[in-house]
C-alpha cells in the first residue's frame, strides 16, 4: 500500500515538471534577427525625425503667428498713437478751456476778500482790521492801558482777540503765496504774537486780582478758596491754600473729576494752584508760511495799449485840426459840418473799441498769470519734502509726526498774593510790584530738606475735551520753556479712562501740558469714493482703520456730513456746518479727524506708487466697473478687469488713446454727462480739486 502511494506521488511530480517545462518552452519569444533589428531601429528613427519635423513646423508656425500678432498690435498701436497725436492739440486746447475754471475761481476768491475788507470798513463796529498795522497797533496799545479787569471781562475781550488772530491766520493760509510779500507775512505773524502775549498777560493780571480776594471767597467747609470760570474757549480752575492744612492734599474741583494730589510741602505753603485750559494753542511756535512763488508780476498793459490808442487817434486828431483851421477861415459849408459830425462819431466809436480791447487784453493777461500761479500752487500741495526733520534733543516731540489736540492745559503753582483786609469800612491790599509770582517746585536747591523724597511728582487729573476724538489713548507732552519745544519726559503713571474721558498722570514740575495723537493714525486710507449728488454737489467718503468720514462739497463750501467710529454713527460738533475748504480742513484737524497729509507725511506712511481704486458692489454694478490708466501724457482703458490674475497694460479692444482722462471718459460717457462737466461751477471744481489735493487720496490709499 505504501509503495502504491509513493508511486502515485512520483507520477504527479513528473506530470508537474512536464507542465512547467511546456509552459516555459511555450512562453519563450522567437529570436529577432539582425536585419529585423536594424529595420526596427530605422523605423523608430524615421518616426522620431518625423515628430521633430512636425514640432519644428508647429513652433515656426506659432512664432510666425506671434510675430504676426505683434506686428498687427504694433501697427494698431501706431495707428492709435498717430490718431492721438492728430487730435492732441485739439484735446489740449479743450483741456485749457476747462482749466480756465481755476483762475476764474481764484479771481472770485480775490474779489471776495476785497468785498470782505470793504464790508468790515463800512460796518464801523469798533473792531480793528488786523491786516492794517495802524489799527491793530492802536487796539493793542489801548488794551494795555486798561487796568483792574476781572477775569470775566478779560474773557469777553479775549473773544475779539481770538477772532483777530484767526483772521490773520486765515489771511496767511487763504491768500495765495504770490499775493503775499515777505514784509506782509512778517507783519501778520508779528501781530499774532503780540496779541497772544497780551492775552496771556491779561489772564495773569486777572488771576492776580482774583487771588487777592481769595480770603473773601473762601469755602466755609474747607476754609480754602476754589473758583471755576467757564467759557467757550477758556476754562479757569483756581484753588488757594488759605488754611495750610497738611492733611488736605487732595484737591478736587466741585462737580468735576479735575484736580491734583499735592505733597505735604505744598499743603503747608502759601500757594495757589491754577489750571487754565485754553481750547487753542498759543504756546507752539507759528508754522512757517511758504515762501512767495517766484512768478512774474502782471505785465503792465497800459503802455502798449496807450501807444495803440495814440496811433489810432492821431490821424483823427489831425483831421480835426485841419477842419478847425477851415472854420477859422470861415469857409465851412453845411456838407462839411455833417462830415465833421460823422467823423466825431467815428472817433468816439474807435475810442470805445480801443477801451474794450484794452480791458480784454488786461483780462486775458490776468487770467494767464493766474493760471500759471494756480498751477504752481497746486504742485506745492502735492510736493514731498526731501529731508526728514531732525531733532537734536531727547524726548522732543516731532510735530510732523504728532498733532496737538484739545488745546493747552496751563498748570501753575503760584505764590499767594497779599489778601485784602477790611479797615474802617475800607478794603486795603498790598500790591507787589512784581505782579503774579510763580512758586518754584521743586526748588533749585534741596540741601535744606532732610528727606530725599520731599518733592515727589504731583498727580494731575484732567478732563479731555468732549469735542476732540482720540482713536488711541492720548499721549501727554509738556512744554520746555528754554528749548521752546514739547517733550515727553518728566511725565509718569499715565492712565486714561476713555468712557469718562479722564486722563491721570504725574508731573515732576508744573508748566503747560497738552495731549498729542499720531498725525497719520488714519493713514493709509482703506478706501475712498467720490459720488455725485446733485448739480455742483458731491459726497467724498474716506474710510480708514478707525473711522469713516463723509465730506459734502457744494460750490465753494464743504461740510462734514457724517462720522462713523467702529461702524457706529458719532456726533461731531462740525456736522452740518458749511465752511470754506481751508477753514474746514483746519477745523477737522482740530477735532482729531486728520485725513490731510503734509509734505513730510511720506516719511511716516508707506505710500503707493501704483494705485488701484475699487468701487463697492453696492455702489455700482460689477459689469460697469472699468480700469483706466494715465501715465502722465496718455490715458487708456485697460483690457484687464478686477478678476484678472495677471496685471497687463494692454489696451482694451475697440478703444482709443487720449491725452487726458477727461477725453478718455468721453468715449463711453453720455452727452448729458459731459455737458454737465463743462457747465459745472468754477468754484465747485476748485473746491473739489482742493479737497483732492489736500487728502492726496491716490498716494495715501
Amino acid at each position: 500500500m505504501c509503495l502504491q502511494v509513493i508511486w502515485t506521488h512520483v507520477n504527479n511530480l513528473f506530470s508537474f515538471f512536464n507542465v512547467v517545462a511546456f509552459v516555459k518552452s511555450g512562453g519563450q519569444k522567437k529570436k529577432i534577427t539582425k536585419a529585423e533589428r536594424l529595420k526596427q531601429l530605422q523605423e523608430e528613427e524615421e518616426k522620431r525625425l518625423k515628430e521633430e519635423e512636425e514640432a519644428r513646423l508647429k513652433h515656426e508656425k506659432e512664432q510666425l503667428e506671434k510675430l504676426e500678432i505683434k506686428r498687427k498690435e504694433k501697427e494698431k498701436w501706431q495707428q492709435l498713437e498717430a490718431k492721438d497725436l492728430e487730435r492732441r492739440h485739439e484735446e489740449l486746447e479743450e483741456l485749457c478751456f476747462l482749466e480756465c475754471c481755476y483762475p476764474k475761481a481764484e479771481k472770485l476768491k480775490r474779489d471776495i476778500r476785497l468785498v470782505s475788507q470793504w464790508k468790515h470798513y463800512i460796518q464801523c463796529d469798533g473792531s480793528p482790521d488786523p491786516s492794517i498795522p495802524q489799527e491793530i497797533n492802536t487796539f493793542i496799545s489801548l488794551w494795555k492801558e486798561e487796568i483792574n479787569e476781572t477775569f470775566e471781562e478779560v474773557i469777553k475781550k479775549g473773544k475779539l482777540v481770538l477772532n483777530l488772530i484767526e483772521k490773520l491766520k486765515f489771511i496767511l493760509l487763504e491768500t495765495p503765496s504770490y499775493d503775499l510779500q515777505d514784509k506782509t507775512i512778517k507783519q501778520y505773524q508779528g501781530s499774532i504774537l503780540e496779541l497772544q502775549e497780551l492775552l496771556n498777560l491779561k489772564f495773569n493780571i486777572a488771576t492776580e486780582i482774583l487771588l487777592r480776594q481769595a480770603s473773601t471767597l473762601a469755602d466755609l467747609d474747607s476754609g480754602n478758596m476754589e473758583k471755576i470760570i467757564k467759557d467757550e474757549y477758556v476754562t479757569l480752575y483756581v484753588w488757594a491754600n488759605l488754611k495750610k492744612n497738611p492733611r488736605y492734599r487732595s484737591v478736587r474741583f466741585s462737580e468735576t473729576q479735575i484736580g491734583f494730589e499735592i505733597p505735604r510741602i505744598l499743603a503747608t505753603s502759601d500757594i495757589a494752584l491754577r489750571l487754565l485750559h485754553t481750547r487753542y494753542d498759543h504756546v507752539t511756535p507759528l508754522c512757517s508760511v511758504p515762501a512767495p512763488l517766484d512768478v512774474a508780476q502782471t505785465p503792465t498793459v497800459t503802455e502798449p495799449v496807450r501807444a495803440e490808442d495814440k496811433s489810432a487817434v492821431e490821424p483823427l486828431a489831425s483831421k480835426e485840426v485841419q477842419e478847425g483851421s477851415k472854420q477859422e477861415n470861415g469857409s465851412v459849408s453845411v456838407d462839411e459840418e455833417e462830415v465833421k459830425v460823422e467823423e466825431e462819431g467815428d472817433v468816439e466809436e474807435q475810442k470805445s473799441t480801443v477801451e474794450e480791447e484794452l480791458e480784454a487784453t488786461k483780462y486775458q493777461m490776468e487770467m494767464k498769470l493766474l493760471s500759471e500761479t494756480v498751477l504752481a500752487a497746486q504742485l506745492l500741495l502735492v510736493e514731498n519734502a526731501c529731508e526728514k526733520p531732525e531733532f537734536f534733543e531727547d524726548h522732543e516731540v516731532d510735530l510732523c509726526q504728532f498733532t496737538i489736540l484739545g488745546g493747552v492745559y496751563h498748570l501753575d503753582i503760584l505764590k499767594l498774593p497779599p489778601q485784602c483786609k477790611p479797615v474802617k469800612g475800607w478794603m486795603i491790599v498790598e500790591i507787589p510790584k512784581e505782579g503774579l509770582q510763580k512758586y518754584i517746585y521743586p526748588p533749585e536747591t534741596t540741601e535744606d530738606f532732610e528727606t530725599e523724597n520731599a518733592f515727589p511728582p504731583i498727580e494731575v487729573m484732567l478732563q479731555v475735551h468732549e469735542n476732540v476724538i482720540f482713536f488711541e489713548n492720548p499721549m501727554v507732552a509738556r512744554w520746555d520753556l528754554e528749548g521752546k519745544y514739547w517733550r515727553t519726559d518728566g511725565i509718569s503713571n499715565i492712565s486714561y479712562k476713555s468712557e469718562e474721558r479722564l486722563i491721570t498722570f504725574s508731573l515732576e514740575t508744573f508748566g503747560p501740558v497738552t495731549l498729542i495723537q499720531d498725525t497719520h493714525i488714519n493713514m493709509p486710507y482703506q478706501s475712498w469714493e467720490l459720488r455725485p449728488l446733485q448739480e455742483n454737489e458731491v459726497l467724498l467718503t474716506v474710510t480708514t482703520v478707525f473711522t469713516e468720514i463723509q465730506i459734502q462739497i457744494k460750490e465753494n463750501l464743504c461740510m462734514l456730513a457724517s462720522v462713523k467710529l467702529k461702524n457706529k454713527e458719532h456726533s461731531c460738533i462740525l456736522q452740518g456746518k458749511w465752511m470754506a475748504p481751508i477753514t474746514f480742513i483746519i477745523a477737522l484737524k482740530e477735532v482729531g479727524l486728520n485725513v490731510f497729509p503734509t509734505g513730510h507725511s511720506h516719511f511716516y506712511v508707506v505710500i503707493n506708487n501704483k494705485v488701484t481704486e475699487h468701487l463697492t458692489k453696492e455702489s455700482i454694478p460689477h459689469s460697469n466697473w472699468v480700469l483706466l490708466m494715465f501715465s502722465g501724457d496718455r490715458a487708456q482703458r485697460l483690457k484687464i478687469n478686477e478678476d484678472s490674475e495677471v496685471y497687463s497694460e494692454a489696451i482694451k479692444d475697440e478703444t482709443e488713446l487720449h491725452s487726458t482722462l477727461f477725453h478718455l471718459v468721453k468715449d463711453f460717457s453720455s452727452v448729458e454727462g459731459i455737458e454737465k462737466i463743462r457747465s459745472a461751477n468754477c468754484q465747485f471744481i476748485d473746491s473739489v480739486c482742493q479737497m483732492l489735493f489736500s487728502t492726496r487720496l491716490l498716494s495715501y490709499s
